[in-house]
C-alpha cells in the first residue's frame, strides 16, 4: 500500500512538471513572437496583431520591462507597415516611455526612427526632425554607424520640404556618391529620386530625367514597389513638362497599375473589418480589465468602510484641514491648466520663430550670393583697368569706382549682418584715420548723384579738427553715405551741405558735431517720430516716386547709438531737413602713415603656371582669366562640374579654381570625385556665400582653401601663390 502511494506521488509530480513545461512553452514571449513573425510572412496581419498583444500582456504580467518595451515596438511596427500611422505614433510613444527607464539599445533608437517616419508620412516635418535627432544620438552612444545614410536621407527630405534645396541636394549627392551595395540600394534610389524632384522643380528637366532613370535602375534591384510607383509618376510628370505626351502617358499608366496593385496588397494585409474587430477586441479586453479592477476596488471598499467607522473621530478632527487642502488643490489644478495653455502657446510661438529664422537665413544666403557675384565683377574690372596705366583724366574716376566698390563690399556685409546690430554683437573698430580724407572720398563718390538732380554739394570742415583720429571709419562712412544719399535723392535744384565742427578738444579727446543739411522736400511733422522705423519712408507716394527700402535711417540710428551718439532730426515740409549728431574720438598725435602692404608673393612664382577655372558666370570667367593672365598664368575655363572632372583626369594643372555653385553637380561634389584619383593638385573654392561656417564644410570635401567673392586682388594672388 505504501509503495502504491509513493508511486502515485511521483507520478503526480511528474505530470505536474510536464504540464508546467507545456504551459511555459505555449505561453511565452518567444512563442508569441514566432507566431507573429510567421503570420506576417503569410500576410495575416490580424493574427500578427493578436499575438503581439498577447506577448505584451504576458510581459506585463511577469514584470519583464525590457521585453514589454520590445514587444510594444513590434506592435507599433506592424501598425506602421499597414499604414495606420496614428495608432503607430501612439504605440511608439508608449514604447519610448518604457525604454526611458532602461539602458540605451538599438531597438530604442529604431523606435525613434520609425516614430519620425510616421510623422514624415503625416507631413509633420518638425516632429520628425526631433525624432531623427534622438535616434542619431542613441546610435552615436551605441557606436552604431550603419544607419547614418538612412538618417541623412530623411534629413535631406526635411530640408527639401523647407525649401533649402542646396543643402538637401548636397546630402543626396553625398549618398549617391557612395559605392553600390545591397544595403544601400534602396537609400541611393530614394536619394536619386529626391534630387530629381528638386531639379524638376527648378525646370532642369533633362537633369531630372537622368536622376529618375538612375533611380528606376536601382529600384529594379531592390524591388521597392511604393518607391517604383513614385519614380514612375515623376517620370510621367517630367515628360509632360517636356511635352512628350507618349512617354508621359506610358509612365502614368504604369504608375496607376502599380498603385492599384499596392492598394490591393495593402488591403489584403489588414482589411477594414479585421482592423475594426481587433480594435473592438482590445476595447473589450480593456473594459474587462476595468471591471476586474472595479471588483477589486469593491472588495477594498468594504474593508475601507470598516476602517472608516474606526477612523471617524480622526476624520472629524481633520475635516477643516481637508477642506483647506481641497480648495488649494482646485487652485493648483486651475493654475496647471493655465500653465498648459501658455506652454502650448509658447510651443506654437517657438515653431513660428524657427520658421521665420530659417526663412531669414535662406533669404540672407540668397541675397549674399546675388549681390556678391556681380560685385566681384565690378571690383575685378576696376582693378584690371587700374593695372593698365589709365590716363590721368580717367584715374580719378577709377579711384572713385574702386573706393565705391570696396565700400559697397563692406556695406553689404553690414546689411547681411543686421541681426548682429540688433543683438548688440557688433564690434566697434578703433583705428587711426583721417576724417577730412574720408569725407572727401565720400563726396567724390557721390558727385555724379548730386549733378543728376542739379544740386550744389558742399563740404564744410572745421580746420581746428585734429588731422588724425582714432575710431571706426567704416561705420562712420556708412552713416554718412546713408544720410547724404537720402539728402541728394530728395533734393532737386537745391543744396546739400555737410557741416563738421569741433565742439571741444581736451585730454587727447575731441568731441565733434556732424550735420547733413538739405533744401529738399522735407518730412511732414506727423512722420518725424516714425521716420527711423524700419521700412518707413513717409508715405506710399514718396516710396513710388523715389524708391528705396526705408532701411537707411534705421541703420543710421543704430550705428550712431553704437558709436556713442544720438541722431537728431529737424525738418519742415517743403523746405528741407537737417540730421545731426555728436561723437567723441581719441586724438592720435602721431601722423598717419599710409604704408603700402608688401606683397606676400613673387610674380615669378606665378609665371607660366597652368590653372583651370571652373566658373559658370561669363563675366566672372572673363575677370578671373584676365587677372590671372596679367601675371603670366595660362588659363583654361570650364563652366560645369562634370566636364571639370574629365579634364582634370586627362590633363595636368598646377591648380584648379572651383566655383561652388555650378549647373549639374556642384563644386563640392566635383572636388570630392577629383580627390578619388588626384590628391595632390591644389583646389581652391570660389564662393559668394558669406557664412563663416561654410568654410569648414567646403574644406571637408577636399578643397585646400576658400576665396570669398568679391575677392581683394592682392589676397587673391597671395592665396594662389601659397598653394601653386
Amino acid at each position: 500500500m505504501r509503495v502504491f502511494i509513493l508511486f502515485f506521488i511521483i507520478l503526480s509530480t511528474h505530470l505536474y512538471s510536464q504540464k508546467k513545461i507545456s504551459i511555459e512553452k505555449t505561453d511565452s514571449v518567444a512563442f508569441y513572437s514566432n507566431l507573429r513573425n510567421s503570420n506576417i510572412k503569410a500576410n495575416k496581419y490580424k493574427d500578427a496583431l493578436l499575438y503581439t498583444q498577447k506577448a505584451i500582456n504576458y510581459s506585463k504580467e511577469n514584470n519583464k520591462t525590457e521585453t514589454q518595451a520590445n514587444q510594444t515596438f513590434s506592435l507599433g511596427k506592424i501598425y506602421f507597415d499597414v499604414k495606420k500611422y496614428d495608432d503607430a505614433i501612439r504605440v511608439f510613444n508608449t514604447s519610448i516611455a518604457i525604454y526611458k527607464t532602461l539602458q540605451p539599445s538599438s531597438t530604442y533608437a529604431a523606435t525613434y526612427y520609425y516614430l519620425g517616419m510616421c510623422y514624415m508620412k503625416k507631413g509633420s516635418f518638425y516632429n520628425a526632425e526631433i525624432c531623427f535627432n534622438q535616434a542619431q544620438s542613441l546610435y552615436d552612444t551605441l557606436e552604431i554607424t550603419d544607419t547614418a545614410d538612412l538618417l541623412n536621407l530623411q534629413r535631406g527630405i526635411i530640408y527639401k520640404s523647407k525649401g533649402n534645396h542646396d543643402l538637401a541636394s548636397t546630402i543626396f549627392s553625398t549618398i549617391i556618391a557612395k559605392p553600390d551595395s545591397q544595403a544601400t540600394l534602396d537609400i541611393k534610389a530614394e536619394a536619386l529620386y529626391q534630387i530629381g524632384t528638386i531639379e524638376m522643380a527648378q525646370n532642369r528637366n533633362n537633369l531630372a530625367l537622368n536622376y529618375f532613370n538612375k533611380a528606376l535602375d536601382l529600384n529594379a534591384k531592390n524591388k521597392n514597389l511604393e518607391q517604383k510607383s513614385d519614380i514612375l509618376f515623376a517620370l510621367s510628370s517630367v515628360y509632360e513638362k517636356m511635352l512628350d505626351k507618349n512617354n508621359a502617358y506610358s509612365y502614368l499608366k504604369q504608375h496607376t497599375n502599380l498603385k492599384e496593385s499596392i492598394s490591393i496588397s495593402d488591403n489584403e494585409k489588414l482589411g477594414v473589418d479585421d482592423y475594426e474587430k481587433f480594435k473592438e477586441t482590445e476595447r473589450l479586453k480593456e473594459v474587462a480589465q476595468i471591471n476586474k479592477e472595479n471588483k477589486q476596488r469593491e472588495k477594498a471598499s468594504k474593508f475601507s468602510k470598516l476602517i472608516s467607522i474606526l477612523a471617524i473621530a480622526l476624520i472629524s478632527i481633520l475635516s477643516l484641514l481637508s477642506l483647506s487642502l481641497y480648495k488649494n488643490n482646485i487652485i493648483r489644478t486651475q493654475s496647471n491648466l493655465l500653465l498648459e495653455e501658455k506652454n502650448k502657446e509658447l510651443i506654437i510661438a517657438k515653431e513660428k520663430a524657427e520658421k521665420a529664422s530659417n526663412a531669414r537665413s535662406e533669404f540672407m544666403s540668397t541675397v549674399s550670393h546675388e549681390l556678391r557675384t556681380p560685385l566681384n565683377a565690378i571690383n575685378g574690372i576696376a582693378h584690371l583697368l587700374l593695372e593698365e596705366n589709365p590716363k590721368k583724366s580717367q584715374l580719378n574716376y577709377l579711384e572713385s569706382l574702386k573706393f565705391s566698390g570696396n565700400y559697397l563690399t563692406t556695406f553689404i556685409n553690414d546689411i547681411l549682418e543686421i541681426n548682429k546690430i540688433e543683438s548688440n554683437k557688433v564690434e566697434v573698430e578703433n583705428i587711426n584715420f583721417n576724417l577730412k580724407q574720408l569725407l572727401e572720398n565720400i563726396q567724390n563718390s557721390l558727385k555724379e548723384l548730386a549733378s543728376t538732380n542739379n544740386n550744389t554739394f558742399n563740404l564744410e570742415i572745421d580746420p581746428n579738427i585734429p588731422e588724425n583720429l582714432i575710431g571706426d571709419p567704416t561705420k562712420l562712412s556708412q552713416i554718412f553715405l546713408n544720410l547724404i544719399n537720402n539728402a541728394l535723392k530728395f533734393t532737386h535744384d537745391g543744396e546739400v551741405n555737410i557741416i563738421i565742427k569741433l565742439i571741444s578738444s581736451e585730454s587727447k579727446k575731441a568731441k565733434i558735431y556732424f550735420e547733413v543739411k538739405d533744401t529738399g522736400i522735407g518730412i511732414p511733422e506727423d512722420k518725424l517720430e516714425t521716420v527711423f522705423d524700419s521700412f518707413s519712408q513717409g508715405s506710399v507716394g514718396i516710396n513710388r516716386k523715389y524708391g528705396g527700402t526705408g532701411l537707411g535711417l534705421t541703420i543710421v540710428k543704430k550705428l550712431v547709438a553704437i558709436l556713442g551718439g544720438e541722431i537728431k532730426l529737424e525738418s519742415v515740409e517743403g523746405k528741407g531737413s537737417s540730421f545731426s549728431f555728436e561723437l567723441q574720438f581719441k586724438v592720435d598725435e602721431h601722423p598717419l602713415q599710409v604704408k603700402e602692404k608688401p606683397k606676400q608673393y613673387d610674380d615669378a612664382t606665378l609665371k607660366n603656371k597652368k590653372i583651370l577655372i571652373v566658373e559658370d558666370n561669363k563675366i566672372n570667367q572673363m575677370v578671373s582669366k584676365k587677372m590671372l593672365e596679367s601675371k603670366g598664368i595660362h588659363c583654361e575655363i570650364i563652366d560645369n562640374g562634370e566636364d571639370a572632372i574629365k579634364i582634370v583626369k586627362n590633363n595636368k594643372f598646377d591648380m584648379v579654381l572651383m566655383d561652388v555653385h555650378l549647373p549639374g553637380i556642384n563644386g563640392t561634389i566635383a572636388t570630392k570625385k577629383i580627390r578619388e584619383f588626384d590628391t595632390t593638385t591644389p583646389i581652391i573654392a570660389l564662393t559668394a556665400i558669406s557664412l563663416n561656417e561654410n568654410r569648414e564644410m567646403l574644406l571637408s570635401f577636399g578643397m585646400n582653401d576658400v576665396i570669398t567673392k568679391p575677392f581683394v586682388p592682392e589676397e587673391f594672388y597671395t592665396t594662389i601663390a601659397k598653394y601653386i
